[in-house]
């Protein structure tokens, strides 16, 4: 099982940066560029310079020294000399509290993100989705080159029982250790350094599986981080006798929590010819049955998750101002379009068939196609295929989290994108060195 260890956290001096709204950014893999002007424009001490630095140019400018992954570790030692960022004085789980809206309402979202001992998969902690060799080799030379990580893993635990829950709210009655946000969202952090409720938070987990939400990429990464500095530290080392390269940071949430959100992963197209598009629905029509549901004033989330309960996916673009939505055929052999290791749990399944029989074997693209991109907004979605900006939209329906556990303890993985947890854990909350505990 993987360990939990408390750990000397860097954040932010408010006294330094002001409002720390305006320096935390979402972890670097759902940053457009347009988003990623915007973060840069909040402050000039926001994380994104640490997360996601723009790729160096040689002969740039010098307003442009903190590109690349060597600047954006200069700009961390930088923080760190000057006093932006500050260095607790002991070791501390961080018990956060995300307060946020979701369709109209207030939700909390309650995370412990601590230090967590790195296990092959399956030796405790568990993944759902399938990676890249891109995002692994951009996060590795990131991690190199900063030795820090700069936004957590987030991962699901079972807590039936009540035990855990029950120590986090008696650490949740001191004081924060920051507490901030504005109309939209609201943060706030504990430091959790009382040695009672670390020794019973440390017992408690020990015998409970992690299964991995958010941050595969990043989890692998730090794998591979851990065995190049194994080879070249084989000793222990830091300042607590223990090798900080030995775990990740991630924060922990209960399965049952009230705020934990997974989201559908939507699938936009472009770059196919008008004799395919002419005849897919033709196509389509031999392996599911379609209705077409007319769409007068664009999609609402809530609606959507209502149309597409119990379909394959739901298609935009295939015919004008409808949602076509695909059912199974049990008539249809699509199971010999299938992996032979194929997972019958029912959300894993229909994910299946939107690879590997419609984009795959239907349209000819595989899911790391340049001429596919990925979105979890319905309302964004709706309105690029709208404006001709892609050809068609596939919106499978939201995943539930028993789905997610199922996968996992059946070893099993599904596509890369499969899931959307939302809202993301902040990038520039707490910050973990790798080089102490």
């Amino acid at each position: 099982m993987a360990e939990l260890r408390p750990f000397r956290g860097i954040h932010y001096d408010r006294e330094v940066v002001g409002d720390l709204s305006r320096v935390i950014c979402p972890p670097y893999d759902i940053i457009t560029d347009e988003q990623r002007s915007i973060y840069r424009g909040r402050s000039r001490y926001n994380a994104i310079l640490l997360e996601q630095p723009l790729p160096f140019v040689e002969g740039s400018s010098p307003e442009h020294h903190h590109d690349g992954y060597g600047g954006a570790a200069a700009v961390f030692r930088q923080w760190l000399g000057e006093g932006v960022l500050r260095v607790d004085d002991c070791p501390a789980f961080y018990l956060h509290d995300y307060h946020f809206a979701y369709q109209g309402r207030r939700v909390r979202r309650r995370g412990l993100t601590v230090c967590v001992s790195l296990q092959p998969w399956y030796g405790g902690v568990y993944p759902h989705e399938q990676t890249t060799s891109k995002a692994k080799r951009d996060r590795l030379e990131l991690m190199r080159a900063c030795r820090a990580s700069f936004s957590p893993i987030l991962a699901l635990y079972e807590d039936s029982d009540g035990d855990v829950a029950q120590v986090l709210h008696a650490a949740s009655g001191d004081a924060p250790l920051v507490e901030f946000g504005d109309a939209g969202e609201r943060h706030v952090v504990w430091a959790v350094t009382e040695p009672e409720l670390t020794r019973r938070i440390r017992e408690l987990m020990l015998t409970r599986s992690l299964y991995l939400a958010d941050g595969h990429h990043r989890y692998e990464t730090a794998l591979a981080y851990q065995q190049e500095q194994g080879r070249l530290f084989p000793g222990p080392a830091g300042m607590s006798g223990e090798r900080a390269f030995d775990y990740a940071m991630m924060t922990l949430v209960d399965f049952a929590d009230d705020g934990l959100l997974v989201l559908p992963v939507h699938r936009l197209v472009s770059g196919l010819s008008e004799s395919t598009l002419l005849g897919l629905e033709n196509r389509l029509q031999e392996s599911f049955a379609l209705e077409h549901v007319p769409l007068s004033e664009g999609l609402v989330d809530g609606s959507v998750e209502k149309m597409l309960d119990g379909v394959v996916v739901g298609v935009l673009g295939l015919a004008p101002q409808s949602l076509v939505l695909l059912r199974p055929r049990e008539d249809a052999p699509v199971g010999d379009m299938m992996p032979r290791n194929r997972f019958h749990e029912e959300g894993y399944y229909s994910l299946s068939l939107l690879e590997h029989v419609i984009l795959d074997r239907t349209l000819g693209i595989s899911h790391d196609a340049g001429d596919i991109a990925y979105s979890a907004d319905v309302g964004e979605v709706y309105q690029q295929v709208r404006e001709g900006l892609y050809q068609l939209a596939f919106l499978p329906s939201p995943p539930r989290l028993e789905m997610v556990r199922a996968v996992a303890d059946a070893r099993n993985k599904m596509p890369r994108k499969s899931t959307y947890f939302w809202p993301k854990a902040p990038a520039g909350l707490v910050i973990y060195s790798l080089d102490w505990l």
